[in-house]
């Protein structure tokens, strides 16, 4: 991923709002709360969690590219159509357009060049990582249908630019983003979860919870549980 602004905020920022001149975007607000959400690598998974009946799902595939990585997400889409599960997919915008997605998450670089006016113009939700109150700030300046906010503590799932973020910070970040919604993400498990969500925050985003679990089923059920107490 080209990174034109690398990680100046301001600057990127002006990048940004000289692409929106004259073009105000809306991206669509969620059709239910996003709550637990299943980060998976290939969409065996997220017929899984389909299956399981997840919230939310995000299809994060590395390792495909072209024509597979198109079947790809057409099985997700698939998969997720007249299900209660809210399908976003990882870098992959273009791919997401074409096959009717619900929603594409981006990180901060890929704000730098994805074409954010043809993923509102084409209906699609925005989801949009965040790793400090600047990078939340630029987010939130492009209105998404949500920000992801970590890692909240220590992982091994991927380099993460910036140190654990913790619980304090997290609770800030809530406050910053207002009314927009915040996914907590990075090293939460069944655990600390409770204390992630009390800190405000409307989903709880996992990966290896889910996909290193000898029963991943019956881990989405007891995370789910969580907004029942």
């Amino acid at each position: 991923m080209a990174k034109n602004c690398g990680r100046i905020p301001s600057a990127c920022k002006n990048v940004i709002n000289d692409n929106l001149k004259g073009h105000p975007m809306t991206f669509p607000p969620l059709k239910s709360p996003l709550k637990f959400y299943a980060v998976v690598p290939t969409a065996d998974w997220v017929e899984r969690m389909v299956k399981a009946g997840a919230d939310t799902v995000q299809l994060r595939c590395k390792t495909l590219y072209g024509d597979e990585l198109k079947r790809e997400i057409a099985r997700c889409v698939a998969a997720c159509q007249d299900s209660r599960t809210q399908l976003f997919i990882n870098d992959h915008w273009r791919e997401a357009i074409e096959a009717g997605a619900y929603g594409v998450h981006l990180g901060q670089e890929d704000m730098d060049t994805a074409d954010l006016a043809a993923i509102a113009a084409a209906g699609l939700r925005l989801g949009l990582s965040t790793h400090s109150v600047a990078e939340l700030d630029r987010a939130l300046s492009v209105h998404p249908s949500y920000v992801a906010s970590g890692a909240i503590f220590p992982t091994t799932t991927k380099q993460m630019p910036t140190a654990p973020q913790g619980l304090d910070k997290l609770r800030e970040y809530v406050k910053q983003a207002g009314g927009t919604p915040v996914v907590a993400i990075g090293g939460i498990d069944l655990n600390n979860a409770q204390a992630v969500l009390a800190t405000g925050v409307s989903s709880l985003a996992v990966v290896r919870a889910v996909t290193e679990a000898e029963n991943p089923e019956a881990v989405v059920k007891a995370f789910q549980a969580l907004w029942n107490e």
